[in-house]
């Protein structure tokens, strides 16, 4: 005789039938939901209650996908930045360079013109002179360049200088800034003449022994006399920039008209030779053609 269950342990349906019928139920839904979207609002429903659980879920990896991107958009902007800012320095250095290059090429087409209009050798200067005392230059011609000393040394704009000493392939310039130098000049305005004097690198020319009520006056262009046989007539050399009358000699400070400190290819006139007057500073003025005594 079969025992039968206790209703206690009874467990509802059989296992098969529970089957058939979750399987009938899953393809009415099915059919239903893809016929007559029954289940449109519960999924909406669904997503909305599940979207917290779903943030959690992806946001460590989200974040450690957007850390990444910003870590390698970094580098690369990192790296952008350092190649311009080495292309702005290079085109800044070419600049500079093309800009240094076009002002030497307005000095050496100044010279040019000096050049053509009278008998010279275009020199390069090599260094400063080596005493701190004196000012002078050395240049790069010498005596295979038929240089001699007492040359005259000029730029576009004036005097420059004086050749003292002569080497095989160079020579030193004495600038007329240089102490005690001293070059007979005269007034471009009234022909006043008198003698201008160096007193040291870097410092003005200076106009001695002349009588306070002499015809002087700021701004007056000072050329050479050629009194001396040494330097050519009608060269430019300063412009008078300070005077004092203060005692029975006034005292003329100078500013000289040539490039002294500032070239780097300077003109050695050529010696014993008929020259033509020198233009003037910053000006086609032209003086009259005088030969040395």
């Amino acid at each position: 005789m079969q025992a039968s269950q206790p209703a206690f342990f009874k467990q509802g349906p059989k296992p098969l039938t529970r089957f058939f019928l979750f399987s009938v139920l899953s393809i009415c839904l099915i059919v239903g939901d893809a016929n007559f979207q029954m289940l449109g609002p519960v999924r909406q429903q669904l997503s909305v209650l599940l979207y917290p659980l779903q943030w959690l879920v992806t946001a460590p990896f989200e974040l450690l996908k957007d850390t990444s991107t910003f870590l390698s958009r970094q580098a690369e902007l990192l790296g952008e930045n350092r190649k311009l800012h080495d292309a702005q320095l290079l085109a800044s250095v070419n600049a500079m360079k093309l800009k240094a290059l076009e002002a030497e090429n307005a000095r050496l087409r100044q010279l040019s013109t000096v050049q053509a209009s009278q008998p010279s050798q275009l020199t390069e200067i090599l260094y400063n002179g080596r005493d701190p005392f004196t000012a002078r230059l050395i240049v790069d011609r010498g005596e295979r360049a038929n240089i001699r000393a007492g040359q005259i040394v000029v730029d576009a704009s004036g005097v420059v200088g004086q050749v003292v000493r002569v080497q095989p392939m160079t020579s030193e310039v004495r600038l007329i800034s240089d102490r005690n130098h001293m070059v007979p000049v005269q007034i471009e305005r009234n022909q006043l003449r008198t003698v201008i004097y160096g007193m040291g690198r870097d410092l003005p020319l200076e106009i001695r022994n002349m009588s306070s009520n002499s015809d002087i006056k700021e701004g007056d262009t000072l050329i050479t006399s050629g009194i001396d046989g040494l330097y050519p007539a009608g060269l430019p050399v300063a412009k008078v920039n300070k005077i004092e009358r203060s005692n029975a000699f006034a005292r003329i400070y100078c500013t000289p008209l040539a490039g002294i400190e500032q070239h780097r290819f300077l003109l050695i006139l050529e010696a014993n030779r008929a020259l033509t007057p020198y233009p003037a500073h910053a000006s086609d003025v032209v003086t009259k053609q005088k030969k040395g005594r």
